[in-house]
C-alpha cells in the first residue's frame, strides 16, 4: 500500500523528525511506501499532491493540528500522537493499514468536520485537566524556543567577543552599559567592541520577547487567534512588573479564557463582524491588564523575587543537591514534559535574572545541558561495549545518538527507552543526575540556551563541564549494561539465534 503521513510535536524538533523516519523505516521493513511531511520548527515541505492522489491511506502522527489538513479529505485515515509512531512505528503502520481496508474515510473538505480555523494545540476534549494544561503549556514553549535558541546564542557570543575586545575581565559588564544610540550613531565595522555590542543588543532584542511569547501562545492554544493579543499584552506587562516568566504563565492562561469566554458571547449580527478584530481584543486585554497591574501582578513579582533571592543564595552543597535535582528531571522522560520543565526552567532563569545575570543561573542552564547530553551519548557507548545486548537497530540507532548527545538532543535515547523503559530511564536518570551535581560542583557556567558541545567555548570551566558529561555517561552506560546482563532481551536472543542459523546453515551446492 501507499501512504502519506504528517508529523509534528509541540516543540517542532526532534519528535517530529524521529517520528517521520521511524514511519518510513516501518514502511520499508513491511513492503509499503510512506511519504511523510514533518510540520516541524523548520517548517515544512507540502507533499507533492500527485502523491496524495496516489495515497491509500493517510497517519495523522501529531501532537499540534495538522495544517492544511483538507488535502486528505476522503482518505482513510488513522490519528495517533507523534510518541505513538515514534515508540511503535509497526503498530501505526497495522492500524493504517486496517482502516484502508475498514474504508474510514477522512471527512470532505467542506463539511462541519473540516471548518474553521484549526485550534492551535490538538487536544482531545475526553482527556484530563493535566493533559490539557500540558499541551497548552507545550504549544506556549514551542514557539518560544527559537527566540531562545537565537538570543541566547547570540548574547553568548557577543560575551564572548567583548572579553577579548575589552581588558581585564570587563568585557562582559561593559558591552551591557555602552548606549543603543552609541552603536547606531558611530558603528565601526573593524571595531571589536561595537561587534560585541551589536551582537548584545540583537540578542537582547530577541530574549525579550521571550516572555510575552510564551504567554501568548498558550492564550493561542487555548482560544486560538483570539487569544494572541491578551497573551501578548499580559506577558508584556509581566516583564515591565517585574513578575517575569511566572506571571507570563499567568497571563498566558488569564488572557486565553477571557479570549474563549468572550468570543463565545452570543451577540446581534450586526456586531458579529467587529467581535474578533475589536471587542473581544480590547476586552480582554483590558481585563488582563487590570488584573495584572492592580490585583496579581506584585503578588507574582514578590514570589519572583523570592525565587531570585533563593538561587542567589545557594551555594555550595545546595547547588550540587539542585543540579542533581534537575538532571534527575532531564534525564526521566528524554524530551518529554518534566525534561522540559527543567529546560524551561534554565533558560527562562537566564532571560528574567537580566542580561548580565548571576553566576548561579548561569550554572544552572550548564547542569541542564550537560545532564541533558549524556542518555543518548550513554545509549550509544553502550551499544559499542556490549553489542551482544542490543538488537541490530538499536546498534544502528547508537550510531546516529553520539550526534544527537553531542548536540543536546536527549531525544536521542527514545528508541532505546521505547524498547526497555525501566532499564534505560532508571540507568539514564542516575548518570543524569550525577552530571549535573558535577557540573554544579565544578563551578561551569554557560549563557547560551542550547547547542551542546558546539558551544563548548562560551562554557566557563570547559573542561569541567566535559568532565560532568563524561562521568555521567560512563554511569549511565555501566549501569544499563548491568541491568540489560541481568535479564536479556528475547528480541536480542531471537536475533542471536537466526544469525546463528544462518552461519551455520550449508552453503548451496555448485550447479
Amino acid at each position: 500500500m501507499k501512504f502519506v503521513a504528517v508529523s509534528s510535536c509541540p516543540t517542532g524538533i526532534a519528535h517530529t523528525y524521529m517520528a517521520a523516519e521511524a514511519l518510513e523505516q516501518a514502511g520499508k521493513a513491511a513492503g509499503h511506501e510512506v511519504h511523510v511531511e514533518t510540520q516541524g520548527a523548520a517548517g515544512s515541505t507540502p507533499l507533492d499532491p500527485a502523491i496524495i492522489a496516489a495515497a491509500d491511506g493517510v497517519i495523522y502522527a501529531a501532537d499540534l493540528e495538522v495544517q492544511n489538513r483538507d488535502r486528505f479529505a476522503g482518505k482513510p485515515f488513522v490519528d495517533v500522537g507523534v510518541k505513538k509512531a515514534v515508540h511503535d512505528p509497526a503498530g501505526v503502520l497495522a492500524q493504517a493499514v486496517e482502516a484502508v481496508e475498514r474504508g474510514a474515510v477522512e471527512a470532505p473538505a467542506g463539511t462541519p468536520a473540516a471548518a474553521g480555523p484549526a485550534p492551535a494545540t490538538k487536544v482531545d476534549p475526553n482527556a484530563g485537566v493535566g493533559t490539557r494544561i500540558r499541551q497548552w503549556l507545550m504549544t506556549g514553549v514551542s514557539y518560544m524556543i527559537p527566540f531562545v535558541a537565537a538570543g541566547g546564542i547570540l548574547i553568548a557570543l557577543g560575551f564572548m567577543l567583548a572579553q577579548a575586545a575589552w581588558p581585564g575581565n570587563e568585557g562582559p559588564v561593559a558591552v551591557t552599559a555602552v548606549p543603543v544610540a552609541d552603536l547606531i550613531s558611530s558603528f565601526n565595522l573593524a571595531s571589536g567592541q561595537d561587534w560585541a555590542v551589536l551582537l548584545f543588543q540583537t540578542g537582547a532584542a530577541a530574549f525579550a520577547f521571550l516572555v510575552p511569547v510564551l504567554s501568548g501562545f498558550i492564550a493561542y492554544g487555548i482560544a486560538d487567534r483570539p487569544g494572541l493579543v491578551p497573551g501578548f499584552v499580559g506577558g508584556s506587562i509581566s516583564v515591565l512588573i517585574g513578575a517575569g516568566f511566572l506571571g507570563g504563565l499567568v497571563t498566558g492562561f488569564v488572557g486565553g479564557f477571557l479570549a474563549l469566554w468572550i468570543s463565545r458571547w452570543r451577540v446581534p449580527k450586526g456586531v458579529r463582524g467587529v467581535m474578533p478584530v475589536v471587542v473581544t481584543p480590547l476586552l480582554s486585554s483590558l481585563i488582563t491588564g487590570f488584573l495584572m497591574f492592580v490585583v496579581i501582578g506584585r503578588p507574582i513579582a514578590n514570589l519572583m523575587d523570592g525565587l531570585t533571592n533563593w538561587l542567589n543564595g545557594l551555594s555550595g552543597s545546595n547547588l550540587v543537591l539542585m543540579g542533581a535535582l534537575l538532571g534527575a528531571m532531564m534525564g526521566f522522560d528524554l524530551g518529554g514534559p518534566i525534561n522540559k520543565v527543567a529546560y524551561t526552567f534554565a533558560v527562562t532563569g537566564l532571560a528574567t535574572e537580566g542580561l548580565t545575570g548571576d553566576a548561579v543561573q548561569y550554572r544552572i542552564m550548564a547542569a541542564v545541558m550537560a545532564a541533558g547530553m549524556v542518555a543518548p551519548l550513554a545509549m550509544a557507548l553502550a551499544t559499542v561495549l556490549r553489542k551482544s545486548l542490543f538488537t541490530h537497530a538499536e546498534r544502528e540507532n547508537g550510531k546516529a545518538a553520539w550526534l544527537l548527545g553531542l548536540s543536546f538532543i536527549s531525544e536521542g535515547a527514545i528508541p532505546f527507552a521505547a524498547a526497555d523503559p525501566w532499564r534505560v530511564i532508571a540507568s539514564s536518570v542516575v548518570g543524569s543526575s550525577v552530571a549535573g551535581a558535577l557540573t554544579m560542583a565544578v563551578g561551569s557556567g554557560l549563557r547560551a540556551p542550547h547547542g551542546g558541545i558546539w558551544v563548548l567555548p562560551l562554557i566557563s570551566n570547559p573542561l569541567g563541564f566535559l568532565l560532568a558529561v563524561a562521568v555521567g555517561t560512563v554511569i549511565t552506560a555501566a549501569v544499563v549494561v548491568v541491568l540489560k546482563g541481568l535479564k536479556p532481551n528475547p528480541l536480542v536472543q531471537a536475533e542471536q539465534e537466526a544469525d546463528a542459523a544462518r552461519t551455520a546453515a550449508p552453503a548451496p551446492a555448485a550447479a
